[in-house]
């Protein structure tokens, strides 16, 4: 009999995975509980630091289910438990698949920004977040939040639920500030007479040409940064924004009336993530994401032989980043199985 593995999650990990177990010869099936492929990769518009439409990465993986891969979309597991050397997936209606090896790539989800009360996301109208923005640029629908307007000023916020006890999350996510440069860009570009302010904390431009976008930010576009953490926001009569914060340069308190408001929401763990996690009796890191056997020499395999982990599931990472770990895990599963 051949060797078969079973992924769950279908976004640019799973898809990827998925795609180079069937080139190196193994069955695949790959478990999707939305009705489409993709994941967040279908919010995003363009990525980071080149600005390349993220329709040409989805139609790459999409490339790459061939054959080999039987797809189950709108799939939800309900169960998993071993059988034998086998993996057992019982599914919410009672069927089920078994296999020989098992990928958890469950991604991740954005930080409920509504638990950053004092922000006003969810009370105040000209607050909204990265994400938000991210889809209204996705399905082209920049004239419904920026055509008719006169917005003069927009702020971004960064570290919305990273880096901050307070939310529970101490950890860094890696792309709220290079999201942040690029999505303040795109507003110029839309508004070029608006000004635009970054509130951070540290900016953290970690990878290749992250970096050089920061400086065309300023250069170009003329787009500030201000080092700060935002305190409060409150709304005017006039329904702009009043927003709070100290200027950690000067050590001066700030207040500044902005027209947008836009939220840097961070990654955190998928609820999914968590429930297959406890099925399979993973472990969880500090921060929630699932942790690897050795996070230096095998960080996509498990403690539990034939489970393995691709994507951010093990923690925030961008899509060229999550593309390279899924051949990694697609590499340590065909080496298990073979």
């Amino acid at each position: 009999m051949s060797k078969t593995a079973i992924i769950i999650g279908g976004g640019a990990a799973g898809m990827e995975t998925a795609s180079q177990l069937a080139r190196l010869g193994i069955e695949v099936d790959l478990i999707e509980k939305q009705s489409h492929l993709g994941g967040h990769l279908n919010s995003w518009d363009h990525l980071f630091p080149n600005r390349r439409n993220s329709k040409e990465v989805f139609e790459y993986l999409e490339l790459g289910m061939n054959d080999g891969i039987s797809l189950h979309l709108n799939t939800e597991i309900d169960a998993i438990r071993k059988a034998g050397e086998r993996f057992a997936i019982v599914f919410r209606d009672g069927k089920e698949l078994y296999s020989d090896a098992l990928v958890i790539a469950t991604g991740y989800e954005v930080f409920d920004a509504r638990k950053k009360e004092e922000y006003g996301y969810g009370i105040y109208d000209n607050v909204i977040t990265s994400a938000d923005l991210e889809v209204f640029f996705k399905n082209n629908k920049r004239k419904n939040l920026f055509e008719g307007k006169t917005y003069k000023r927009v702020g971004i916020v960064h570290c919305v639920g990273s880096r901050d006890e307070k939310a529970g999350n101490l950890y860094c996510s890696k792309l709220c500030c290079v999201t942040g440069v690029k999505q303040a860009i795109e507003i110029k570009e839309l508004m070029p007479d608006a000004e635009v302010f970054c509130f951070y904390m540290d900016l953290r431009m970690f990878d290749r040409h992250f970096e050089e976008m920061y400086y065309e930010a300023q250069e170009k576009w003329g787009i500030h940064f201000i080092r700060g953490r935002l305190s409060e926001t409150t709304e005017n009569l006039d329904h702009t924004l009043l927003v709070k914060l100290e200027d950690t340069l000067t050590g001066l308190p700030l207040k500044m009336k902005i027209d947008l408001l836009i939220l840097l929401v961070g990654f955190v763990p998928s609820p999914e993530t968590r429930r297959l996690a406890a099925m399979l009796g993973l472990k969880e890191g500090d921060d929630r994401f699932l942790c690897p056997a050795d996070e230096h020499i095998i960080p996509n395999s498990t403690a539990i032989p034939g489970v393995f982990l691709a994507g951010t599931v093990i923690g925030p990472a961008g899509i060229a980043n999550t593309i390279t770990d899924a051949r990694a895990t697609a590499l340590q599963v065909a080496t298990y199985l073979k």
